[in-house]
């Protein structure tokens, strides 16, 4: 993988860690009474759907188990269908999507081990 995918899945994995901050302990109606925390996560996943979409053909080959075209779905859902968002979709994408997204993406960012 070239340094330039690796900067994109980093920044990918990083805006998911903070989605996950910014839910820490929060309902599901808060995506509907708290504009703060809508708006950060909003823009959290529009950043993890625009650093997917930078990412080149031969990575997105090679890691055939990310959902790379939902992501980026989402990005332009979020960007492009602002007027009809649903915080239903939201908040399930966060909690049964990006858990392993996550985990892919630190699997594909660990480095690899000293004594393989």
């Amino acid at each position: 993988m070239n340094e330039r995918d690796a900067i994109r899945l980093r920044h990918m994995l990083d805006e998911s860690y903070k989605v996950q901050q910014f839910l820490d302990g929060q309902t599901r109606s808060a995506l509907d009474t708290n504009d703060l925390l809508a708006y950060a996560v909003r823009y959290a996943l529009q950043i993890i759907g625009e650093a997917a979409a930078q990412v080149s053909t031969e990575t997105r080959n090679q890691y055939p188990q990310i959902q790379w075209k939902d992501i980026v779905g989402m990005r332009q859902w979020l960007v492009h269908g602002y007027e009809r968002v649903e915080n239903d979709i939201i908040w399930n994408t966060i909690h049964d999507d990006m858990p392993p997204l996550i985990e892919q993406l630190e699997t594909i960012l660990s480095p690899p081990d000293a004594d393989a």
